[in-house]
């Protein structure tokens, strides 16, 4: 397919079927994949085999920070997503230009990790392309353009689409997609922890990679165990949204950091190598010890690991019971534990910037104990997440966008898909 029979099937709407599937519409869908494909024409003229290719974010549900200490997570892929148009090149080189930033290129023959790279895109592209190579795909080299939506710093995890993007790309030029979703998640970490260096479990690359709504367990991280929950959050009469505080996760690797490291001091303390493999009994009768070893911060974050452990399987019961009273009562008791305990909701290092503790406090105002609001994702900066009675949703929209801006609250739906290559 050239790019003028891409714009064309477009136009007629050839790719329909997979926008509905996708975004629940079609005509904002066209206009955006036309766009994309006149900014690919711009840069990538007269290319032939053109292929698109989707990946979305996604919300952390239940499971705040419980994924690197190989615990139990609940997350969703979300109708917000990184897409790309893509054509395969004869030089061995791959090619990117993202919206907004400036083209990288990575040569397919040169895949070591390059220090210069430490927390670029480029870093992310070379790292998927290591380990596709480690697999045994053959490797040639893409041009390719991406626009993203999915709301950067916000928690809904840009970094883990977009590697999950170049895995699908990757996957499904070269390796006659071989690699399976779970696989895709495992390159898209290894990329982040070993090329851009950023300390991550595996939550956000999974959620990104299997779509739907989905329990994980990553008791053995190579081997993780999942399964898809039906939901409809609408039906119990719900929206879930986000709201972005405006805040930014460029500069607080070192926060999240921080918790990985004193989450394993404490396991390391008690034996094992991570929190999931320690006995809670044996950690609540150390307590003395542990503050005196690995100081009160860590302690508390290992009692938040092991209370999150247990409400995760708790959450997954109501929600398969379609109880959903007590799981919005457990997704406030998350929200809780992750504000006293985790203490991911600001940094240490710029405590007069306080978005997520404001947003909370005013959802906690406005929703009276009808609903439900805790921090999003990694924390320290960017968004919560809410579930708003429906009937109430534009009235919380407007009381919360005073304080934040317009359109800082994103309502999300759960798409069916993951990684995914739309087709005509």
């Amino acid at each position: 397919m050239t790019i003028t029979e891409l714009k064309e099937i477009i136009a007629s709407g050839g790719f329909d079927r997979d926008f509905t599937m996708l975004y629940g519409e079609t005509a904002t869908a066209r206009e955006r994949f036309m766009k994309a494909a006149e900014q690919f024409e711009s840069l990538y003229p007269e290319r032939e085999g053109i292929r698109l290719f989707s990946a979305p974010g996604r919300t952390e549900i239940g499971g705040n920070h419980t994924d690197h200490q190989h615990g139990s997570i609940l997350a969703g892929s979300v109708d917000l997503d990184v897409i790309a148009i893509v054509a395969p090149n004869q030089d061995g080189k791959v090619r990117i230009k993202s919206e907004g930033y400036e083209m990288d290129t990575v040569d397919v023959r040169e895949l070591d990790a390059v220090p210069a790279e430490t927390g670029r895109a480029a870093a992310l592209i070379r790292g998927v392309l290591n380990r596709f190579a480690d697999l045994g795909c053959p490797l040639s080299g893409f041009n390719a353009y991406t626009t993203s939506n999915v709301l950067k710093g916000s928690g809904l995890s840009s970094s883990a689409a977009f590697e999950v993007l170049i895995g699908n790309i990757v996957n499904g030029l070269f390796f006659g997609g071989a690699a399976d979703a779970t696989t895709i998640a495992k390159i898209g970490q290894f990329a982040e922890r070993e090329y851009f260096g950023k300390p991550c479990g595996l939550l956000d690359q999974m959620a990104s990679s299997l779509g739907g709504f989905t329990y994980a367990d990553f008791h053995d991280p190579q081997n993780p165990v999942t399964e898809t929950i039906d939901l409809d959050l609408h039906a119990f009469g719900y929206t879930l949204c986000v709201v972005d505080t405006g805040g930014n996760h460029a500069n607080l690797t070192q926060d999240y950091a921080d918790i990985t490291i004193e989450c394993k001091a404490v396991s390391n303390a008690l034996g094992v190598d991570f929190l999931r493999d320690a006995d809670p009994d044996r950690f609540y009768a150390s307590l003395a010890s542990l503050r005196k070893t690995c100081g009160d911060r860590a302690v508390l974050r290992a009692y938040h690991f092991f209370n999150e452990q247990r409400r995760v399987g708790e959450m997954r019961a109501a929600l398969k019971a379609a109880d959903f009273a007590t799981f919005l009562r457990l997704v406030n008791e998350s929200g809780h534990s992750s504000f006293d305990y985790l203490q991911n909701l600001y940094s240490h290092s710029a405590v007069s910037e306080q978005g997520l503790p404001l947003a909370i406090a005013l959802t906690e105002r406005f929703l009276q104990g009808d609903g439900a609001f805790r921090v999003h994702g990694g924390g320290f900066a960017g968004t919560i997440q809410c579930y708003i009675p429906t009937s109430r949703m534009a009235e919380y929209r407007t009381m919360i966008e005073a304080v934040f801006g317009k359109g800082s609250c994103v309502p999300l739906n759960i798409r069916p898909v993951g990684g995914y290559e739309l087709k005509k």
